[in-house]
């Protein structure tokens, strides 16, 4: 195969991966903006709408290692895919539903989607279809172009809810997960490209040493914060900003900032990650995002503090999936990444059903939030310090292990 042709299918590769995370993110990131027409209409309460979306979150997180494993398997093309099927079809019956049983259906469907769709295998792509040397950097050039998604879909969605029943919004959704399958057939050349070497482990190996390797167990364990701050904040603020008596448009409009800045924030951990020690990057991001929390949370929210806040916050959005996942190329190689990205989600998706599915028991409960970001901010600046002191190669057995695992 010539350099020019691996050039333009690398190029192939890159524009379905940032498509798949622009689309598949988009959408999960703003399916909160459904909870007060969907309760409202269907007659069902906060925390039977916020347990659908923990259902999506926590099905995300189960599949997500099964479904690497089966990408490694038998390819990231017909896996990713696959999932912009399951997405249409879950979106098809969230727009159909009637009351909460439909709604935790889609919710599982979703959930399943995003584990073939969204940034796992989409970052795998990326990871396989580049060079080690630029790979951080364009791990953060994907997840920027990614970023627009949250920024274009909310204000799409928030007009469609606006001028149309809720449903009407749904199938907008469906139309744009049909646009994935294109896009998960290019990102899926990724599987046609391979660089030097073979890996000397099996997939059994591999996660056998992962589940002894310190610094991967600390980064998946402080993922959970991730989930946690990130999903609470999607599907509980356009509520928490009603209650606030601010416009329902305000709500969108955060999502959309969050969207524009995620951009900014990606290329620069991308940038960072190819210099600094990604694991202290990590941790101070965790800890940035709990100073952001507390300084929005504590004052009554206006139309400024909260598009400041949403700027602040996309700052430090997706800036975690190209340090994540450089982190686990670094740790074991891109062999089998898909599959320990799956399993360090897990945890992430802990958090991601705990922020949605808990900020809606707090509320119900006592009618306030209070409650729900203060827990949020102690738990992630304790992951973001654990990060730092124990997530980094203190012992040579931590340094060397990556090396003997990556592809030579």
């Amino acid at each position: 195969m010539t350099a020019s042709r691996i050039s333009r299918q690398t190029r192939l590769i890159l524009l379905g991966a940032a498509l798949l995370l622009t689309l598949g993110m988009g959408l999960r990131q703003s399916l909160g903006l459904f909870l007060t027409p969907v309760t409202r209409d269907l007659a069902v309460t906060a925390t039977e709408f916020t347990l659908s979306v923990a259902i999506q979150n926590i099905v995300w997180g189960i599949s997500q290692a099964p479904v690497g494993a089966i990408a490694d398997r038998f390819g990231l093309r017909v896996t990713m895919i696959a999932g912009a099927v399951i997405y249409v079809v879950g979106l098809g019956i969230m727009a159909a539903a009637g009351g909460p049983i439909a709604l935790y259906v889609s919710g599982a469907f979703i959930g399943v989607a995003l584990s073939c769709t969204a940034s796992s295998l989409a970052l795998t792509a990326v990871a396989r279809a580049v060079s080690e040397e630029r790979r951080s950097a364009l791990l953060g050039v994907v997840a920027a172009a990614g970023s627009f998604g949250t920024l274009l879909v909310p204000l799409g969605t928030q007009g469609f809810l606006a001028s149309y029943a809720w449903q009407i919004g749904a199938l907008f959704f469906v139309v744009l997960a049909l646009a994935m399958v294109p896009a998960a057939f290019w990102a899926g050349g990724a599987d046609r490209i391979t660089r030097g070497g073979v890996m000397r482990l099996s997939m059994r190996e591999v996660i056998g040493d992962a589940a002894r390797h310190r610094p991967f167990l600390v980064m998946s364990g402080a993922y959970f914060v991730c989930g946690l701050n990130l999903v609470f904040l999607t599907t509980h603020l356009p509520t928490y900003l009603a209650i606030c008596g601010q416009d329902p448009m305000l709500s969108a409009e955060a999502l959309a900032v969050i969207g524009g800045t995620n951009c900014i924030g990606s290329l620069g951990a991308g940038w960072l990650g190819g210099r600094y020690p990604k694991h202290i990057l990590l941790g101070l991001l965790y800890i940035l995002r709990a100073f952001v929390f507390t300084a929005y949370f504590i004052m009554p929210p206006t139309p400024a503090s909260t598009l400041v806040f949403a700027a602040a916050m996309g700052m430090l959005w997706l800036s975690v999936a190209p340090l994540v996942s450089g982190l686990v190329a670094e740790m074991f190689g891109t062999r089998y990444m898909a599959t320990l990205l799956g399993i360090a989600f897990v945890m992430h998706q802990v958090g991601s059903s705990l922020g949605a599915w808990g900020g809606g028991l707090i509320f119900d409960a006592l009618g306030s939030y209070d409650r729900a970001w203060q827990i949020g901010v102690l738990i992630g600046f304790g992951a973001g310090v654990l990060q730092i002191l124990a997530g980094g190669p203190r012992r040579r057995r931590d340094a060397v292990t990556g090396p003997r695992l990556a592809t030579t």
